[in-house]
């Protein structure tokens, strides 16, 4: 597994009671698998992957990456070096090109990239479609398709094996989600990616290789 969660406890205390999101959740996942953790709005999926990324903290249990503690890794080494986190509202910059955006945490990883790490970031958006006159316009002029593309660049620059997804294809139309679908799929299966994405879509579970359902607290496999 190149991924695991131990006994994650996570709640929200309202006066005397506790409101658990998450209860006791033990979960894995492992490369070379397109993973979906469906549940409803409010359902804590967005938390379990807040947890798994690093951008939370667990009230009780542990994170594992490749059998390590990512408390011990730290939070913010394990986010730079060994995650790629892709958020439904892009959480690009604006007023960047679509290669600046992407050449970003290039600048701050401590993973071997190439040294032309430019030449790197027009390949990574080419290949997943956004062509070099694309690639040099700022963010702000595409459209949101291609901005989730420019999300999953970034999210892929530092050479990470490791993908989460928060609602990746919620601000996008069906042929669109569709062609996102399809990136992540071939990333977990001709790239050796481990790929979760959190979602409310049943047609996009239906896809994955195993899809979990969270429900009260409560992570189950879905059969």
């Amino acid at each position: 597994m190149i991924l695991e969660a131990k006994d994650l406890n996570y709640f929200y205390q309202d006066g005397d009671r506790r409101r658990y999101v998450l209860k006791n959740t033990n979960v894995g996942f492992e490369k070379g698998k397109f993973y979906t953790i469906l549940g409803q709005s409010g359902s804590g999926k967005t938390t379990l992957l807040s947890l798994l990324s690093a951008l939370d903290s667990p009230h009780s249990g542990t994170v594992l990456f490749n059998q390590k503690d990512i408390k011990q890794i730290c939070y913010e080494k394990y986010r730079r070096n060994n995650v790629g986190i892709i958020f439904q509202s892009y959480n690009l910059i604006p007023s960047f090109t679509a290669v600046e955006n992407v050449l970003v945490p290039m600048s701050i990883t401590e993973n071997e990239i190439p040294e032309d790490q430019k030449s790197v970031a027009y390949n990574l958006l080419d290949y997943i479609g956004i062509v070099k006159s694309k690639a040099d316009r700022t963010v702000n002029k595409l459209s949101g398709g291609e901005q989730q593309r420019v999300a999953i660049a970034r999210a892929l620059a530092t050479n990470v094996e490791l993908i989460l997804a928060d609602e990746p294809t919620g601000n996008l139309d069906e042929e669109m989600e569709q062609e996102i679908i399809d990136i992540f799929k071939k990333l977990a299966h001709e790239h050796d990616k481990c790929v979760v994405v959190v979602t409310h879509s049943n047609e996009i579970a239906e896809q994955s290789d195993q899809t979990f359902t969270l429900q009260k607290g409560n992570l189950t496999a879905y059969e």
